[in-house]
């Protein structure tokens, strides 16, 4: 329990305020060498965690990206197609000058060297380790993408038919996150730990403000944690989520609110609510929140 509390508070140090239950399941995941899968609401600090990660072990942050339509070669590899060009006029060039020239095959294996090899994040995790791979919103991507991530991380392996197979010297720490816009196999699920992210309580939020914005009035974060804890409850199209209190809360400290008012919280909604449908209904819920 003890190595829990010490990772909330080098958690906390770098901005991040992890329940124990959360700490637990990141401890366990880093000590186990497996893979977290993270899923919940947008805004709930999925993604920030595992910046918090990096942070916390002085390790560099890769980012995968996931998106509808990616496949293996965008995560792990690519070839320097340009250079390769280069390369290859080059041999042409200087083969004239020499008795015997280079042969076509010795030529077209010297294309595939390291130098021309183009890492991709899932590769450079494997080959960088200690690193954090952060696959984000793998919900996005599709079955047969879903498929070729449970086998790298079965394996911490990738093989490059030209150069061989390229294995991990220590399994980088993985969080994936899902937004849960589709349900992910069972398979990718069993391979890794799992935690429901929520939305903070009023009582978190406020903490979480504080901590990350200092200089902020105590009673303005008080006031735009509740009032966003409101919005959560008010069937918005896009319920805010933390970076949404935090955007929030630093516009009205920097045009010098100590307090919510209506005209400050008007002028300022741009930063909370992102589709118009949300807008009037948010006004309204700060009218009656702050009437008098």
């Amino acid at each position: 329990m003890q190595a829990i509390t010490q990772l909330q508070e080098a958690l906390g140090n770098v901005g991040y305020l992890a329940d124990d239950e959360l700490a637990t399941v990141l401890h366990l995941a880093t000590t186990m060498a497996r893979p977290l899968l993270l899923e919940g609401e947008p805004g709930t600090g999925k993604t920030a965690l595992a910046e918090a990660l990096a942070q916390v072990h002085g390790l560099e942050l890769i980012r995968l990206q996931c998106y509808e339509g990616i496949d293996a070669s965008q995560a792990l590899y690519d070839w320097d197609f340009p250079r390769q060009i280069l390369h290859l006029r080059a041999l042409e060039a200087t083969a004239g000058e020499t008795r015997d020239g280079l042969e076509a095959e010795e030529a077209e294996k010297s294309l595939y060297d390291e130098r021309f090899l183009l890492a991709r994040p899932v590769l450079r995790a494997l080959r960088e380790s200690p690193a954090v791979l952060l696959i984000d919103e793998i919900d996005r991507a599709d079955d047969e993408f879903e498929a070729f991530l449970l086998e790298v991380l079965s394996t911490w392996s990738v093989s490059v038919p030209e150069l061989g197979t390229i294995t991990a010297v220590r399994p980088p720490y993985v969080v994936l996150t899902s937004n849960r816009t589709r349900e992910l196999h069972d398979a990718l699920k069993r391979r890794c730990l799992y935690h429901w992210l929520d939305h903070p309580t009023l009582g978190r939020e406020i903490e979480i403000i504080r901590t990350r914005l200092p200089e902020v009035a105590p009673r303005l974060a008080e006031q735009v944690a509740d009032a966003v804890q409101r919005m959560r409850g008010a069937g918005l199209v896009k319920p805010p989520g933390v970076a949404e209190s935090l955007d929030w809360t630093e516009a009205l400290h920097r045009l010098g609110a100590e307090e919510l008012d209506l005209e400050s919280a008007a002028r300022t909604l741009g930063a909370v609510v992102k589709y118009r449908e949300d807008t009037d209904r948010v006004r309204g819920l700060l009218d009656r929140m702050l009437a008098g």
